[in-house]
């Protein structure tokens, strides 16, 4: 995949996030930065030619399987916080009753 393309997911992504005025619509945006972020490191641990970390016969150059690994470890990282993120936009609308950032912050019950 083109690294120009993952680059623009990223900017999708923070277009989103400095855009939206709803928080679930703010995780979605961090989530879809982290998506950008895993292709775009996925594309540069790879290489034309290159095949599976898997020795056998006639097979000359391989792919590094860290990156990989550590985008597997990622994505695991990144929907636990997804999902954790979720569950506090659960509480903050049981707390306020919406999930509109003006209006939670506009609170006067609101600590700063």
């Amino acid at each position: 995949m083109n690294p120009i393309l993952t680059f623009l997911v990223v900017l999708i992504g923070f277009y989103g996030l400095s855009t939206s005025d709803n928080i679930i619509k703010s995780v979605f945006s961090v989530t879809i930065i982290e998506s950008g972020v895993i292709l775009l490191f996925l594309n540069l641990g790879n290489f034309q030619g290159g095949s599976i970390p898997i020795l056998s016969e006639g097979v000359t150059e391989i792919v590094d399987p860290l990156p990989q690994a550590l985008m597997i470890t990622t994505i695991v990282i990144g929907s636990t916080v997804t999902a954790l993120s979720l569950m506090l936009c659960i509480k903050v609308f049981h707390h306020y009753g919406t999930v509109e950032w003006k209006e939670v912050l506009s609170r006067e019950d609101v600590k700063s």
